[in-house]
């Protein structure tokens, strides 16, 4: 994980004060896991992925999918943390209700995942190379924007846009927050599940 990545997650979880049972989704026996994190005030850590299970540095890393985790019930957890897993999930809108079922009311939910944005300037410059002959009818360049590489692990399937993250990822979620970090961009954001209401 790119380093200023996970600065990005320190900040939103020292910046929210949530503490508690934190569960990492696509969480690696790794000194760079989320779970790893200084401002964490966790009680209790968990990671699942794919491969394992593992021990690691006073935390149980189990094997499963999380397409269907199962392995835990409606609302455990106080934070879940994903991070660069969902562009690699041929079904990450499983993955990403799964996150949303296991989080307890009020818990936060962070995710990260390479993407697609505008970037400052970029319209400028666009706006610009239209007006350059032999580039004016080039959409390539003139509507074309950066993403990160094609990284198969094993698959990669999908690069999100911060429309995404506000529509699907964190609907229906309180004080969202998205930013868009880094060149080629990576998009982090972060939301609180709603409460249910009083009846």
């Amino acid at each position: 994980m790119h380093s200023t990545v996970y600065k990005e997650f320190e900040r939103i979880v020292s910046a929210r004060r949530v503490g508690g049972s934190v569960l990492e989704v696509g969480a690696l026996p790794a000194e760079n896991t989320l779970l790893c994190m200084h401002s964490l005030r966790a009680t209790e850590k968990i990671g699942i992925n794919l491969d394992g299970p593992y021990d690691y540095n006073g935390f149980k890393i189990l094997k499963g999918d999380a397409n269907h985790m199962g392995c835990f019930e409606n609302d455990r957890f106080d934070i879940v943390l994903c991070n660069a897993l969902l562009e690699h999930d041929k079904y990450f809108w499983k993955t990403v209700e799964e996150i949303k079922r296991v989080t307890k009311p009020g818990g936060l939910v962070v995710i990260g995942t390479p993407g697609y944005a505008y970037l400052r300037g970029e319209s400028r410059v666009k706006s610009y190379a239209k007006r350059i002959p032999g580039l004016r009818h080039f959409d390539l360049f003139t509507a074309a924007t950066v993403t990160y590489e094609i990284h198969n692990f094993p698959g990669d399937y999908y690069r999100f846009s911060p429309q995404t993250f506000r529509e699907v990822f964190f609907d229906g979620m309180d004080a969202v927050e998205i930013r868009t970090i880094m060149l080629p961009p990576r998009i982090v954001g972060a939301g609180i599940k709603a409460r249910a209401c009083a009846h």
